[in-house]
């Protein structure tokens, strides 16, 4: 097959066009993406989460709805009122709320406040940044920002651009 020619069905070759080029640049961009580190964490994290969906929900169902129903007198899961032979089963309704404001919570408690405190302390200087975690980009900016410092005198500013010699 020549180079901008695709094969058809039934094993006839036509000239490639603007749609063909444009499926097989996203076919290679996908594999990239795919190929990446990114795709095995998140796969993780669906996995990680939907054991976790699992212990959440057996709390809320074995432990907060009984406790739940306690104080209602009844139980929790059978909570419904009943308007011309249709029944409403708000306990289930209650059941869910409790179970978002749960997993909510311990998202919050367990990822994103440390992540929030960890990002105070990088913004104040007082978590050191690991040089071996930044990106080549970032160790680049931070020598090319040490060299002007040293060209300043340390004072800090930055010294004035200069033209390139031609």
């Amino acid at each position: 097959m020549r180079s901008g020619t695709v094969r058809a069905a039934g094993g006839r070759t036509r000239n490639a066009t603007k749609g063909d080029v444009a499926v097989a640049a996203l076919f290679k961009e996908f594999r990239e993406f795919i190929a990446r580190g990114n795709v095995v964490d998140l796969a993780v994290a669906v996995v990680i989460g939907a054991a976790f969906t699992a212990v959440v929900t057996a709390v809320v169902e074995g432990l907060i709805t009984p406790l739940v129903g306690m104080i209602g007198g009844t139980d929790f899961r059978r909570m419904t009122f009943t308007i011309n032979d249709s029944t409403f089963s708000y306990g289930i309704v209650i059941n869910a709320v409790i179970y978002f404001l749960l997993v909510s919570a311990v998202v919050f408690l367990f990822v994103v406040k440390p992540i929030n405190i960890l990002q105070e302390r990088r913004r104040r200087g007082a978590e050191p940044v690991d040089e071996a975690t930044l990106s080549d980009e970032a160790v680049l900016l931070a020598e090319i920002r040490d060299l002007l410092r040293a060209q300043a005198g340390g004072t800090g500013e930055v010294p004035p651009a200069r033209s390139p010699q031609i």
